[in-house]
């Protein structure tokens, strides 16, 4: 076995930036650390089902900016805004600060590693066949423009006694090329037999620099 380099801390500053966004003196930066974490378990606790592929933080000297990057921004949103006013003042409470809060949609949740890691665990949990669920997942992620996919299940697979590793790849996946604009996700399923860990590379071509993008973000921000 060799040891293995997470691809997204391996392009840091090159063509991936970081989730949380902030400075801070060392005496706070431990405290401030545990409420990002903190931010995002009730973000996605508030909404399970709602797409969330990754939470942006970025902190400023009198408030801090919440970016929610989804598949389904109706549902983080909910019906006049109600859900995200509830979820803006948990996240003001748990700060002690102003909040911003946008949602970001992603229009090709296909090539999100982060989703189709979670859908893929969703349909273990339904009983749904492993490789049926891979298959499926690299199909529809090569129809939406991909270059390039791999899949990876291990765990008790079918219930078998003895765990394996079963994993599908088509198309180029590049690891060690810092250029290339690799996604990676895990996830996990809780099976009847036992966790069953999922894994998801999904290669979307030559990327530029981090400065040359910022997201498209729809602001929703509640004033009282």
């Amino acid at each position: 076995m060799g040891r293995k380099v997470h691809p997204i801390g391996f392009r840091l500053g090159i063509n991936k930036t970081w989730e949380s966004r902030w400075f801070a003196n060392p005496d706070a930066y431990a405290r401030q650390l545990h409420e990002d974490r903190a931010i995002r378990l009730v973000i996605v606790n508030s909404a399970p089902r709602s797409g969330i592929a990754r939470i942006d933080i970025e902190r400023f000297p009198n408030n801090v900016h919440v970016t929610i990057h989804t598949s389904k921004p109706g549902i983080v949103i909910g019906r006049k805004g109600a859900s995200v006013k509830e979820l803006r003042r948990q996240i003001q409470i748990l700060t002690g600060t102003a909040v911003k809060l946008d949602i970001a949609e992603i229009k090709e949740p296909d090539v999100d590693a982060r989703l189709v890691a979670d859908n893929i665990a969703g349909q273990l949990e339904r009983r749904i066949s492993h490789r049926r669920a891979m298959q499926r997942a690299v199909q529809q992620a090569m129809r939406q423009g991909a270059k390039g996919i791999k899949v990876m299940c291990a765990g008790r697979l079918s219930g078998v006694e003895m765990a394996r590793r079963d994993w599908m790849r088509e198309g180029r996946v590049p690891a060690q090329t810092l250029r290339a604009d690799i996604d990676f996700a895990r996830a996990e399923a809780l099976t009847t037999y036992g966790r069953i860990g999922v894994k998801v590379w999904v290669y979307r071509g030559d990327a530029q620099p981090v400065e040359a993008e910022q997201p498209q973000t729809m602001d929703v921000y509640v004033s009282e």
